[in-house]
């Protein structure tokens, strides 16, 4: 793993368990020495970190959650550390309890495959995006409350994300679709990133809507944009979609305090989005596939697990601080970085790749 001179990273080592892709790595939002990661081997790892400078490895396998019969496409662990919610492409998601190895709900509404998963900020509501084209919104106890259906994606969704944000519980989506929805001048296909403000209560929709190019759920007693409204559940479309990628969207991230968005696919470009005003800010060119996005939680950074390298962009300067690629030539047409995650205080990065390693970087000491 050959990180450039001047990089502001260093390389420390790396999680080895996984025998097939690692399809995502998930990190808590508070001190911890454990995260989690998911594989196509159709296992979920749970990791104890080493934290200690003198210790011979950057970290082992605690223990392997098994359950899935299909390859685990997503995983995200909850605030607390105590939980964990996997997507797989077995249609289902699964609830584990990491102090036990156990999984504790199965989650049975999905169609096809389960591609995202993700938790509220307060771990009570949970998102899922399916290859079925829908978006669903759970409880922990395994109750489909809502169903994003008509008007929403019309090919396979490939990653939905809820806002860190309290002030604005947002979620965002996006997909396959590709000229369903809107077109440019020359009518070449745009594929969509949709964004749609929610909150759950009882059997009601509480959603902002916003005006111009952002899908907002039409409803006959539409009142003023960007106030409150109670939705029907059986009422809620979508109207427009934010369009501007050529190709399909693998991945979307929102910003730890709630005010950008990120996405990328197989364009190539990483899009900006400037999440209250809806509009788009500036785009990075990653010049290959982009599989995942995140950005740093304590420096103005946006990092990019793409087909050839680590992207790792300077969003002030809009410059690209470090590129990291293998030390040997992967095999032609396979990716190699699939997934990446800062620690909690941004000094760590983990990197997955299609070999099933996690590479382990942390921030240079100045």
């Amino acid at each position: 793993m050959s990180v450039s001179e001047d990089s502001p990273l260093v390389f420390k080592g790396v999680l080895e368990g996984h025998t097939d892709w690692v399809t995502a790595i998930s990190t808590p939002t508070v001190r911890s020495n454990t995260i989690i990661s998911s594989s196509r081997d159709k296992k979920i790892i749970v990791w104890n970190l080493n934290d200690s400078p003198d210790a011979e490895s950057v970290g082992y396998a605690r223990r392997a959650l098994t359950g899935h019969s299909q390859c685990v496409q997503d995983v995200v662990i909850s605030s607390d550390s105590n939980f964990a919610l996997s997507g797989s492409w077995d249609k289902t998601l699964r609830l584990w309890d990491l102090n036990v190895g156990e999984t504790v709900r199965t989650f049975q509404k999905h169609t096809s495959d389960v591609n995202s998963v993700a938790f509220s900020a307060d771990n009570r509501q949970i998102v899922s995006g399916s290859r079925d084209r829908t978006v669903r919104l759970w409880n922990t106890l395994a109750d489909c409350k809502y169903t994003i259906e008509e008007g929403q994606h019309t090919d396979w969704v490939s990653c939905v994300r809820f806002s860190p944000s309290p002030k604005e519980p947002l979620i965002v989506s996006c997909g396959w679709d590709k000229g369903s929805h809107a077109s440019d001048s020359l009518h070449r296909p745009r594929s969509l990133l949709s964004f749609l403000v929610v909150g759950i209560s009882s059997s009601r929709l509480v959603s902002f809507a916003f005006a111009r190019s952002i899908p907002v759920p039409s409803i006959s007693s539409l009142l003023d944009v960007m106030d409150m409204h109670v939705w029907s559940l059986t009422s809620c479309k979508l109207m427009t979609n934010l369009v501007g990628h050529t190709s399909v969207l693998y991945t979307v991230t929102v910003s730890p305090d709630g005010s950008l968005c990120a996405s990328g696919g197989k364009d190539g470009v990483a899009m900006l989005w400037d999440v209250s005003e809806g509009k788009h800010l500036y785009s990075l060119d990653a010049s290959c596939t982009i599989n995942s996005l995140c950005f740093s939680p304590c420096n103005y950074w946006l990092c990019a697990a793409t087909d050839k390298s680590v992207k790792i962009w300077d969003l002030e300067n809009k410059n690209v601080l470090d590129d990291i690629h293998p030390d040997e030539p992967i095999k032609s047409g396979i990716p190699w970085c699939t997934s990446l995650n800062w620690s909690y205080d941004g000094h760590t990065l983990f990197v997955g790749t299609t070999s099933g390693s996690i590479y382990v970087y942390e921030i240079a000491e100045e």
